[in-house]
């Protein structure tokens, strides 16, 4: 028994001597980043419907019925189905500041994805057309974004490494392999927000349409320890 006690002591020593070991190795500790610009290649455009009177039925029939012709212009557009789906519907009243006084307000706010950027024009005055009244955000985005990150990733690897070469170079010691990695940031990408407005179907009323696509910046930030040579 006691041989078996002693065993094991001596077993756990030794895990815990190489543990020591691990942790006393000499290590540098850097962190990277990756940085890349992109063009978006399609958008994701959110807008809405609007309808306000005095009697609910009324209000619902008429929302729905602008929202119908919005969806027909979407697929004789060229917008396949699964690009475009309805994100929120909202019927309830809105008082007008008279005691007791109120209407009633019918809301539908849609998204579309665009996949060809050069048709926003034609598809944002073709939607004002069929009745919307809102445009809430354009958001810019890239089909291969997967890949994007990858190697913005890769990126930011380099520049740790670099990094750590850096430091070990004037100390006459190399860089080893890496002891222990962590990714701390993470990848953003910028929207075009416009602010909430209505429209209306007079062209000379309509606020003039602009659309600064710019680039996508995706972003990686990691933290890596290097075992000192």
């Amino acid at each position: 028994m006691r041989r078996v006690i002693v065993a094991i002591m001596l077993l756990s020593f030794g895990l815990f001597t190489q543990a020591q070991e691990v942790k006393s190795l000499p290590q540098i500790t850097v962190s990277g980043e990756g940085k890349m610009k992109v063009a978006p290649d399609y958008a994701v455009i959110s807008f809405g419907v609007e309808t306000q009177g005095k009697e609910a039925a009324a209000v619902k029939k008429i929302n729905d019925a602008t929202v119908d012709d919005v969806l027909r212009f979407l697929k004789k557009f060229g917008i396949a189905t699964n690009d475009m789906q309805t994100v929120g519907v909202h019927l309830g009243r809105i008082y007008t500041g008279e005691k007791n006084k109120f209407n009633y307000q019918a809301i539908q706010n849609l998204q579309v994805t665009l996949r060809d950027l050069k048709q926003y024009d034609a598809l944002v005055m073709g939607l004002v057309d069929q009745g919307i009244n809102t445009i809430s955000g354009v958001e810019f985005k890239a089909t291969k974004i997967e890949e994007y990150k990858t190697q913005v990733r890769k990126l930011a690897t380099q520049d740790a490494l670099k990094r750590a070469q850096d430091y070990a170079s004037p100390l006459q010691q190399k860089v080893g392999k890496a002891h222990q990695i962590s990714e701390t940031g993470s990848m953003l990408f910028p929207t075009l927000q416009r602010a909430e407005g209505f429209f209306t179907k007079d062209a000379d009323a309509m606020p003039q349409e602009t659309l600064a696509i710019g680039e996508i910046e995706i972003t990686a930030q990691v933290t890596i320890s290097f075992v000192l040579e």
